[in-house]
């Protein structure tokens, strides 16, 4: 987002937490899936999204607009929550959509935070990408841009039910819907990594060629949390194909202390000779 349409997000997002505080889960878990359904309806809906972004017309305008579309289709919280977001000032239409999006799965993860299951919740949305990545079918399933998301949402309603949290179901539909311009397995990334950060820790993705103990996984963690010098949640996958070593990725870094990458390195250097 550019600087306008971050401080119109902020603005929504400082009132979204004015609505959590004191709110039953459930309750605020209903409000984040009535943003994402909206955010559907924007993204359907271009000439709204335009018009609800208009930097042309002014933000009561845009409000009431917003009103005469929404008025009781949705919750008071909801419409005062798309109230403030289009109220403020928006780079381009797009951008609204993101913050649409973005306001609804933030709603979600405080839902699960009030109900001390955004820890859970969080490992549940990285079990299920694990799941996804090692099933070449079932991904191009997931991922096929040109099958229709209900009919993707109904496949993933079918692995989800019963085995995972509803916000964890909801908030991988919003994955299938493409949250932010992702693909659905990029997508699926970013929630986790938001549902860290919301508990203030940051991700790190190791990869191992066997299954580490839970003395030294929690090792691992405490090594990478006194590096990074914050709390680091682990996200684990067991890939034998390495052969030995470890692979951890934190945010842009990269450390790949792989035997594969060892041996792939010195073939490498002896095809130059």
């Amino acid at each position: 987002m550019q600087a306008a349409s971050r401080e119109s997000y902020a603005a929504a997002l400082a009132r979204l937490e004015g609505h959590v505080a004191g709110t039953e889960p459930s309750t605020v878990a209903g409000t984040g899936a009535e943003l994402l359904s909206v955010a559907d309806l924007l993204r359907r809906e271009v000439r709204l999204r335009r018009a609800l972004s208009d930097p042309a017309r002014e933000g009561a305008d845009r409000t009431g607009l917003l009103n005469s579309v929404l008025s009781g289709k949705v919750g008071a919280d909801t419409l005062d929550l798309l109230g403030t977001l289009v109220a403020g000032r928006w780079s381009a239409p797009s951008e609204l959509l993101d913050g649409a999006e973005g306001l609804g799965v933030q709603a979600l993860l405080a839902s699960a935070d009030r109900a001390d299951e955004l820890g859970e919740v969080e490992d549940e949305l990285f079990r299920f990408g694990q799941v996804v990545a090692a099933d070449p079918q079932l991904s191009n399933a997931l991922s096929d841009p040109m099958a229709p998301v209900a009919q993707r949402a109904e496949l993933v309603g079918m692995l989800l039910t019963g085995k995972a949290r509803p916000v964890t179901l909801r908030l991988a539909e919003a994955a299938l819907a493409g949250f932010g311009g992702r693909s659905f397995t990029a997508a699926l990334s970013r929630l986790v990594e938001l549902a860290a950060e919301r508990r203030d820790r940051q991700v790190a993705y190791v990869t191992v060629a066997a299954l580490l103990t839970e003395e030294e996984e929690r090792r691992l963690g405490d090594r990478l949390s006194a590096i990074y010098d914050r709390q680091v949640a682990v996200k684990l996958t067991v890939d034998p194909t390495i052969l030995g070593g470890v692979s951890v990725r934190v945010g842009s870094d990269l450390y790949d202390g792989t035997i594969l990458r060892r041996l792939n390195e010195t073939r490498n250097a002896l095809a130059k000779r």
